[in-house]
């Protein structure tokens, strides 16, 4: 989007250049279009609207001022008129405007026989003025003084184009007004976005002290990693976790300020400040999350240990009306996610987080609150931000992949990766091992098969894991000869399913297929 706005402002930047009201229309397209997007976002706020509308005049003032520094700088050609080569003392018709010299000369000067009142042959004197003009023998001087000179018929009084002093300093005047535009521009907008976002959020997340978790959860199992170079660790780093925004910037949210709000189909509205909600009964959860979007084989799938406050017994103390089959949860930057309400109140560790892997959680992943419901997709589940609850019915109101033709339910799919070895790897022949991660939320891994150039398929051995709703590390070894090799993975989970072979794309409800590795081994 950075890149689109960028060239259709240029784009309009040249024409203005030609035609000044195209850059004013343009950029008031450009803020109808901004007013419109954040009345859609936040129609319950009518002064959301006013950044855009300031933003837009001083853009217009803006240009408005480039274009006339522009003017400014804008070159000079005019000579002065040429007196007439015929006689008559008047200027040679063609001889104002840019190259005046020469079409007085070549152009307004007779291309054959003599000029009246003793004027120069087309080969004589004239051709020697023209000559000169071009460069000639002498060297000297302006050229153009050359040809004033020696032309006979009073060319002596030619007055020669001028470039006004003030070029330079008027082109030197436009790059400052540019830079200082620029400057302005970038520092307005860092500042203001800095205050609009929360300033100091930063120091305060730093400076949070996190209460204890009411029963912490043991230490994880010994075995969760089996310490094979290239694969993936069974807990992710905070700075490694997976991300998908929808918004240009990463929302930043002032605890002091944030407020959560639960309402619609319940008999008791709730109502949370950040303090209010640390004092909550908190717990502690190992959930991996997975991206809808994420491809087979694909890394938008990461694993953590979550501390918050479970979302169901907020829904209990709101009391949830029968018919309210959907919770539209929304976050600060306007995003909309439809959950199944069953989902939350059916036991499973659904809750608001406050922190992931022992610190508060970082901005781009939803400080201070953001919801994590195991076993569904992102798009439907893991709210960032999250400012609002509503209970709500999908009959009556969609949430934002909804409305783009996502599904509304998303169970995530049971499914493995291979990560070792790499595609394309090069690696020795004879013995080799092979290993991934193999992940089923809400029912879990039973087992992960792994087979060689569509040969039989050879059982993996599994790592241990806390729970069903994180992802298990697997490997195998097999015994390759030279040559190019394929590799496939399967998973089974408890239930008895194992992933279909069947490929199919992310949208609506998650990818399918198993993932294949081809590698050469030497």
């Amino acid at each position: 989007m950075y890149a689109v706005i960028a060239l259709l402002a240029l784009a309009l930047g040249a024409a203005a250049v030609r035609r000044g009201y195209v850059g004013y229309i343009g950029f008031a397209l450009f803020a109808a279009a901004g007013v419109l997007a954040v009345t859609a976002r936040r129609a319950d706020e009518p002064f959301a609207v006013v950044p855009v509308v300031a933003g837009a005049l001083a853009g217009e003032a803006a240009l408005l001022l480039l274009l006339r520094r522009a003017a400014e700088a804008a070159p000079v050609e005019q000579a002065a008129p040429v007196r007439d080569l015929r006689g008559g003392g008047g200027a040679v018709p063609g001889s104002e405007g840019r190259g005046g010299i020469r079409n007085g000369l070549a152009e307004g000067a007779p291309q054959t026989g003599t000029a009246d009142g003793g004027g120069a042959r087309q080969d004589g004197s004239a051709g020697a003025a023209a000559s000169a003009a071009a460069g000639g023998p002498s060297g000297e001087g302006d050229p153009r003084d050359q040809a004033a000179s020696t032309a006979p018929g009073g060319l002596q009084g030619l007055q020669q184009p001028e470039r006004p002093d003030g070029d330079r300093a008027s082109r030197r005047r436009f790059l400052i007004t540019s830079a200082g535009v620029l400057a302005v521009a970038a520092g307005s907008g860092g500042i203001g976005r800095y205050l609009a976002t929360g300033a100091g959020v930063v120091e305060k997340r730093s400076a949070l002290s996190l209460p204890s978790a009411a029963e912490p959860l043991p230490p994880l199992p010994e075995g969760v990693d089996l310490d094979i170079a290239g694969l993936s660790p069974f807990s992710t780093p905070n700075s490694d976790f997976y991300r998908i925004d929808t918004a240009l910037t990463v929302p930043r949210v002032d605890p002091d300020q944030w407020r959560l709000r639960i309402h619609g189909m319940v008999d008791n509205p709730v109502e949370l400040d950040y303090d209010a909600l640390l004092r909550r009964r908190l717990v502690e959860t190992d959930t991996t999350l997975t991206c809808v979007s994420n491809q087979i084989g694909g890394e938008l799938v990461s694993n953590s240990r979550w501390l918050g406050v479970r979302l169901d017994d907020l829904l209990r103390e709101a009391g949830v009306h029968s018919g309210a089959d959907q919770i539209l949860s929304t976050s600060q930057d306007g995003w909309t996610c439809g959950t199944p309400t069953e989902t939350v109140l059916d036991g499973r560790d659904a809750i608001l987080a406050i922190a992931m892997h022992g610190e508060p959680l970082p901005l781009e992943h939803g400080f201070p609150v953001r919801m994590v419901v195991p076993g569904l997709y992102g798009f439907v589940s893991a709210t960032k931000w999250v400012t609002d609850i509503r209970l709500t019915r999908f009959a009556d109101a969609s949430a934002y992949w909804a409305e783009r033709g996502w599904a509304v339910r998303a169970p995530i799919k049971t499914m493995s990766r291979i990560d070792v070895p790499g595609p394309l790897e090069q690696v020795q022949a004879g013995a080799a091992t092979v290993a991934g991660v193999a992940w089923a939320q809400q029912r879990g891994i039973e087992a992960v098969e792994v087979r060689v150039d569509e040969g039989a398929w050879r059982e993996a051995e599994l790592a241990e894991v806390p729970g069903i709703d994180t992802w298990v590390q697997w490997s195998a070894e097999f015994d390759l000869s030279p040559g190019r090799h394929t590799f496939e993975v399967r998973a089974t989970d408890n239930t008895g399913y194992t992933q279909t072979s069947r490929r199919a794309e992310p949208i609506p409800d998650g990818a399918t297929g198993w993932h294949s590795v081809q590698i050469t081994a030497e």
